[in-house]
């Protein structure tokens, strides 16, 4: 009979070290702006001792998130999504994933979000959880607002769509945000930053004939970036121009586009490739 216990004790400890997986959640700042992607890293760690497959079984899929807004309230998804393929992972490997939320969770209201993510471990009918992280959601300060119609020719001819620029202080920076929206409707094509703004000048913004948006914003001293943006929120185009003996600044061509004049444009170095090394 002695010998029994130990064996239960050792076969109990086997099958809870054969089930431990590690999942781990960060998120890249603690603020976000209301509809800005909300990207979350998960990391999974296999620390069962041996390979294990994950994948959805007795009605649960094998990764998801848990989602509270304020007072603890639980948030659904907005929909069904696709099953996650099952994932593979080796014994004492590490597998990273980067989920945007926003288009998966309501997280556009202001305020605060506590996020779980889980893993579900078929083989032991199990969950393993990370530990909760916080993000915030705010509203950005509107500098600059226009609206304009869709062109016939375009998908969505005939509809309206709103550009907003919207400046956002952080701790250490501040960030120049484009929104597009058509605001009939309530839909909010997209929302992404432009990237970092200094309050050396005004941003300068510019339609041009095809009612696209092209901003020039100063990100830095003598540094300013371009971005053209279209009518859903796509960034057509992005670069960065140096202040030389002329500041750059937007300027209509003869055929009504828009050209960034003064300046010089940077062009990142390519650097040439190494020789491969010798066998």
């Amino acid at each position: 009979m002695k010998l029994i216990v130990p064996l239960a004790t050792f076969l109990l400890l086997a099958e809870v070290a054969h089930g431990q997986i590690q999942v781990e959640l960060k998120f890249k700042r603690l603020q976000y702006i209301a509809h800005e992607p909300v990207m979350a890293t998960v990391k999974i760690t296999n620390l069962a001792g041996r390979d294990i497959d994950l994948r959805d079984e007795n009605g649960h899929g094998w990764f998801g998130f848990e989602v509270k807004a304020r007072e603890g309230r639980l948030l659904g998804p907005f929909q069904q999504k696709n099953p996650e393929p099952a994932l593979h992972v080796e014994a004492g490997k590490t597998v990273t994933r980067k989920i945007n939320l926003t288009p998966l969770f309501p997280v556009q209201d202001f305020g605060a979000y506590h996020v779980r993510a889980n893993v579900y471990f078929a083989d032991l009918n199990k969950f393993f959880y990370s530990q909760t992280r916080v993000f915030q959601v705010a509203d950005a300060r509107p500098i600059w607002q226009k609206t304009v119609g869709v062109p016939a020719g375009k998908p969505g001819a005939g509809e309206m769509r709103t550009y907003s620029l919207l400046s956002n202080r952080f701790p250490d920076h501040t960030s120049l945000y484009v929104r597009v929206e058509d605001k009939s409707s309530g839909i909010v094509y997209t929302t992404y930053s432009l990237g970092r703004v200094i309050a050396y000048d005004e941003p300068q913004m510019e339609l041009d004939p095809a009612n696209q948006l092209h901003v020039l914003h100063c990100a830095a001293p003598r540094t300013w970036a371009y971005s053209h943006i279209g009518l859903n929120g796509e960034l057509l185009r992005h670069s960065t121009f140096m202040e030389t003996k002329t500041r750059p600044r937007l300027r209509h061509t003869a055929d009504g586009a828009i050209a960034v004049s003064g300046g010089m444009r940077d062009v990142p170095v390519t650097r040439p490739a190494r020789p491969p090394a010798d066998e």
